[in-house]
């Protein structure tokens, strides 16, 4: 049965904020929806570091009644609350664009906060152009402080181009943020963590959450939490005990080197010994990992 899930991660520590299990037929705009999510991942936060917040999401949850409640975080005395969320290439944006000046264009950040070759890949802050060329505000219904970025790349072979992209051979992205200073380069490519979400999303269906057992609904919603749970286990076992590449592996990778070692605890002499076969390439992994675990000071 057709199931139309909500989540919301931690970029910081990988963790699993909060998810929520809907019907089939819910919309993927549906925006009380968006908001209840978003104030249980907030309330997972300790109390110390909700008062400076990023959000992030993709296209799809970017709709104007979310951008506004964000906006309204920020009333609070002491609390800077910052979105960076997709926005549409839609009629007003494609206008926009065609009025950017070349030389308009800024150098977009490689990974390595390299600047890439303008003949490549750039990016232009489309504001200005939205809110007051001719035909007037166009952004008139959204916060006065959004902010609206363009990135343009030339695209891979096979990407899936709009007519638009086509003809004008780039391949264009857009976001939205109400962050008030910084260069448009380093925004761009702060907006570009929100990969490292996706790749944590890809790691919780991994780890139960794209396969459901069940078609009662009560059912499916025990299998996400404790799905969600193993999500959490798995980042705080690469957080707290491992290092190198085995703090970043995906979960597949893990089971395979460490979870599903064939192990043996042994009592004797009023101890308990774990031993681990030594041929195995990642046992004394294995073993400080759990020499780890048993030095960690109770919660």
């Amino acid at each position: 049965m057709r199931r139309h899930p909500l989540t919301a991660w931690c970029d910081n520590t990988r963790e699993s904020l909060a998810f929520q299990l809907r019907p089939g037929n819910a919309g993927a705009n549906t925006v009380a929806d968006h908001l209840t999510v978003l104030g249980e991942a907030i309330t997972q936060i300790p109390a110390e570091h909700r008062r400076d917040l990023l959000i992030t999401c993709d296209g799809a949850g970017a709709t104007l009644e979310l951008v506004r409640h964000i906006t309204t975080l920020n009333d609070r005395r002491g609390f800077q609350v910052h979105y960076s969320i997709g926005f549409d290439l839609d009629a007003r944006v494609r206008t926009a664009i065609g009025r950017i000046p070349e030389q308009g264009w800024q150098a977009v950040l490689d990974p390595d906060g390299q600047a890439r070759d303008l003949d490549k890949a750039g990016v232009a802050e489309l504001t200005g152009l939205l809110r007051h060329s001719a035909g007037g505000d166009t952004l008139a219904t959204w916060p006065t402080d959004m902010r609206v970025i363009v990135r343009r790349e030339k695209p891979h072979p096979g990407a899936q181009l709009s007519l638009f992209e086509e003809h004008h051979g780039w391949r264009y992205q857009l976001l939205a943020t109400n962050t008030p200073t910084g260069q448009i380069a380093f925004l761009e490519a702060r907006h570009r963590t929100q990969a490292r979400v996706e790749d944590r999303i890809r790691c919780g269906k991994d780890t139960g959450l794209g396969r459901l057992p069940s078609r009662d609904f009560a059912i499916n919603q025990a299998w996400c939490a404790t799905a969600t749970i193993a999500c959490d286990l798995l980042a705080w076992l690469q957080l707290l005990t491992l290092h190198g590449e085995l703090a970043h592996i995906e979960p597949k990778t893990l089971r395979y080197r460490l979870l599903h070692t064939a192990t043996r605890l042994v009592h004797g002499g009023r101890q308990r010994t774990l031993k681990i076969p030594a041929t195995w390439p990642w046992a004394t992994h294995l073993a400080a990992a759990i020499t780890t675990i048993l030095a960690l000071p109770p919660p």
